[in-house]
């Protein structure tokens, strides 16, 4: 078989896998878990503006999950997504069959994750046959919201909340031991309003001028600390897998308030709410379809 024929039979797999892989994500109903990220997009959504060239590089191909201006015309393997990408997809496939040497792929660097500048049709080619690193250009960008090479486009409204967070108040520098981390983005925001409301009464309580690193100290130290080491300790996050610490403190806190409503009482504490949660979680999957029970999810 001459290098033509290979070529083609080459990008002929190549589109049946796209295709095969199409088929999966969408009977997964997680068709986002196949789209190749645009690189405007994420870029616009965690902010990363500073960027500086970072020269020469030898790059995991796995953990090149976007593209500047081609995020449609390969999957999230980078496997050919339009048959429009036949032409330079074969020539560059038949060069590697040759072992001609490439000039180096051109990226773009987001946290722990890579965007194709330029050599989309290489990347593709190379992850194809199988190449687990390549030679490129690294231009990286500086970003606050922590990315890696799993993100999905399902993931940029978390992103896009976390960014927004931490306009608001700096935990990241403040508390980097903290993994923020929500299951619902609308938990971001609710999060940093409870954090602000707990400054405004640090500010009333010592008549004064209280910095959100003093906000953020005070409450990991009087609030979420205890809280925290209540969950560890008790083993919480057990009986909820796939949920985050900060998930788990945030139920606590919203449904010791909605106790103290209930039972009319102030002495309501964070343990009393914990366990309650624990024990109405445990009736709602002895009883999965009583409509009685707490959806202790909701707020």
């Amino acid at each position: 078989m001459d290098q033509n024929e290979q070529a083609d039979k080459d990008f002929t797999r190549a589109r049946r896998m796209a295709f095969l892989r199409r088929i999966g994500a969408y009977l997964r109903n997680d068709s986002a878990s196949n789209q190749l990220l645009s690189f405007e997009e994420v870029r616009s959504v965690i902010g990363a503006v500073q960027q500086h060239y970072a020269g020469m590089r030898v790059v995991p191909v796995s953990k090149i999950v976007g593209s500047v201006g081609r995020h449609r015309d390969f999957d999230r393997s980078f496997l050919p997504a339009r048959a429009s990408v036949a032409g330079r997809w074969k020539k560059i496939d038949q060069a590697m069959m040759r072992a001609e040497e490439l000039p180096p792929v051109s990226l773009y660097k987001i946290g722990d994750a890579y965007f194709v500048r330029d050599g989309n049709h290489r990347v593709s080619v190379a992850r194809r046959q199988g190449i687990e690193m390549i030679d490129a250009e690294v231009t990286e960008l500086k970003s606050r919201v922590p990315v890696d090479e799993n993100l999905t486009v399902r993931d940029l409204l978390h992103k896009l909340e976390q960014r927004r967070f931490l306009e608001r108040l700096p935990m990241d520098r403040v508390l980097p031991e903290i993994e923020l981390r929500f299951s619902d983005a609308a938990d971001y925001g609710t999060l940093a309003t409870y954090i602000e409301a707990h400054g405004f009464r640090l500010s009333q309580l010592w008549r004064r001028y209280v910095s959100h690193e003093e906000v953020l100290r005070d409450w990991y130290e009087y609030s979420y600390r205890p809280i925290s080491a209540m969950i560890r300790e008790e083993r919480v996050l057990d009986a909820f897998p796939g949920r985050t610490e900060l998930d788990l403190y945030a139920w606590i806190i919203r449904h010791r308030e909605r106790l103290v409503l209930e039972w009319r009482r102030e002495s309501v504490t964070p343990e009393n709410a914990m366990d309650d949660i624990l024990q109405r979680e445990g009736e709602r999957r002895r009883n999965p379809l009583d409509p009685e029970r707490l959806n202790i999810y909701e707020g």
